[in-house]
């Protein structure tokens, strides 16, 4: 383990908290309005359904990095992505989107190859860390690209912005014994919140065609539901990959 990574996961915090803990979620908010937006948008089709995906990615990444920042504090340790300018962050996610998109173009293809009917499903590996996957192998594949995109932002912090792909690939193969089971642990907690998610919408659905509740309220309920479960599903999977990825650090170094 390098001394920053060390630093990072270890040092106390700056400064006291002092925030109320449930409004740490909020800062990944806007971001995952907009990613949900732009979603309705690329289901659409047409020519602005890939730059639409594309949007929808980096506003997913950029709720990812508010509450990365969030998790490592919480456990300890301190991150440099709150100092971040809105242009640097814009520019660490699309250098870590393209990457990832290739990682994700490959797998799909090779999936398609050994005959996986619903390879496809792999490419929505970055929005299943916000969102529901359409699979139980998608949610274990969007847990491993949580897992990678981690990596690759600590990493990037340790190395002024440089963005390394096979770097943090490397890096999870080696402390694979802790990550690995910390992907496999989240990938059943995704599967257990799609069964989750899954019920209460059924539940809201009930309620919208029984409720004589204003149309106003039924939306709210609606919107409610659906960025709480996005913002739990990334504070679970920042939590459960930080405390294994610390755990790598105590047992492996």
């Amino acid at each position: 383990m390098t001394v920053a990574l060390r630093k990072q996961l270890a040092l106390e915090p700056a400064r006291p908290e002092t925030s109320f803990g449930p409004f740490k979620l909020l800062h990944a908010l806007p971001w995952l309005i907009l990613a949900a937006a732009m979603r309705v948008i690329a289901f659409g089709g047409g020519a602005v359904a890939l730059p639409a995906i594309i949007v929808a990615d980096i506003s997913v990444l950029l709720a990812f990095f508010a509450t990365a920042r969030q998790s490592i504090e919480a456990a300890g340790g301190q991150s440099s992505l709150g100092t971040l300018t809105m242009g640097e962050q814009f520019k660490l996610s699309f250098s870590i989107l393209w990457r990832i998109m290739l990682v994700m173009i490959a797998a799909a293809l090779g999936g398609a190859a050994i005959g996986y009917g619903a390879s496809y499903h792999l490419m929505a590996g970055l929005d299943g860390m916000a969102f529901d996957q359409f699979t139980h192998p998608g949610r274990f594949w969007s847990a491993w690209i949580a897992a990678l995109v981690l990596l690759m932002i600590l990493r990037a912090e340790r190395d002024d912005g440089k963005v390394a792909l096979f770097a943090a690939i490397g890096e999870f193969a080696r402390r694979g014994l802790w990550l690995g089971a910390a992907v496999i642990v989240l990938g059943a907690v995704n599967v257990a919140l799609a069964y989750g998610q899954e019920a209460v919408r059924i539940a809201i659905w009930n309620f919208w065609q029984t409720s004589s509740a204003s149309q106003f309220s039924k939306n709210l309920i609606y919107f409610v539901f659906i960025f709480s479960f996005a913002m739990l599903r990334l504070w679970i999977t920042l939590t459960i990959l930080t405390l294994g990825l610390r755990q790598s650090y105590v047992r492996t170094d």
